[in-house]
C-alpha cells in the first residue's frame, strides 16, 4: 500500500488532529496561503464571520508548509476526520496536489483549496481590513486572533517566513491591547 500524504499550511501545522508517521517541509506551487475564507463555524459566526487561511490559486504563487505522511492503515479514518473538519461548509475543495519535499522529491498529497465560487470566498481584502476582522472574531474553536498567532508562530519555528502573517500578528496585537 502506498503512503498517504496530507499538506498542512494553516491550523494543520499546529493542530493536525491525526496520527502521522513522518512530516517534511514541502512546497505547493500555484497557490498561496491567504486569509481569503470567511469563517462562520470555527473562528467566527454567521452574524460576525472571522477569517481563516485557505490556499488561493495564483500564477507563480508558492506555499510552504508541511507534508504529513500517514500509515496506509489509518488513511481512510483520517480522511473521514479531515472531511468533517475541513468540509464543514463546502468552501474548500478537496483535491490532490503535487508537493515538492525539502529534498526535491515530488509526491502527491491531499490538499484543501478554496472554492472561489463559494460565498465564503473573500480574496483580496486589504491587510488592515483582515486585521480588524481577526481582532474581533470568535467562533466554536475560539478567538480568530489565536488561530493567527498559532499559525504565524509555527511557521516561524519551521523557518517558513510569511511576511503577511507576521504583519497581521503585530497589527492584531496592537488592536487588541487594552
Amino acid at each position: 500500500m502506498e503512503p498517504f500524504w496530507v499538506f498542512g499550511y494553516g491550523s494543520l501545522l499546529w493542530d493536525p488532529g491525526f496520527a502521522w508517521t513522518s512530516r517534511r517541509l514541502a512546497r505547493l506551487d500555484g497557490y498561496h496561503r491567504s486569509f481569503c475564507m470567511r469563517s462562520i463555524h470555527h473562528r467566527g459566526t454567521p452574524e460576525a464571520p472571522g477569517l481563516v487561511l485557505a490556499l488561493d490559486a495564483a500564477p507563480d504563487a508558492v506555499c510552504h508548509g508541511i507534508a504529513f505522511e500517514l500509515a496506509p492503515e489509518i488513511a481512510e479514518e483520517t480522511l473521514e476526520y479531515l472531511r468533517a473538519r475541513e468540509l464543514i461548509s463546502a468552501a474548500y475543495l478537496e483535491t490532490v496536489g503535487t508537493l515538492t519535499l525539502d529534498d526535491d522529491t515530488q509526491i502527491e498529497a491531499l490538499v484543501y483549496v478554496i472554492d472561489r465560487a463559494h460565498w465564503q470566498y473573500c480574496g483580496g481584502l486589504p491587510l488592515d481590513e483582515q486585521a480588524a476582522i481577526i481582532a474581533r472574531a470568535e467562533g466554536g474553536r475560539g478567538a480568530n486572533r489565536d488561530y493567527l498567532y498559532q499559525t504565524a508562530a509555527h511557521l516561524a519555528e519551521l523557518g517558513l517566513a510569511d511576511p503577511d502573517l507576521e504583519w497581521l500578528s503585530s497589527r492584531v496585537r496592537a488592536l487588541t491591547q487594552p
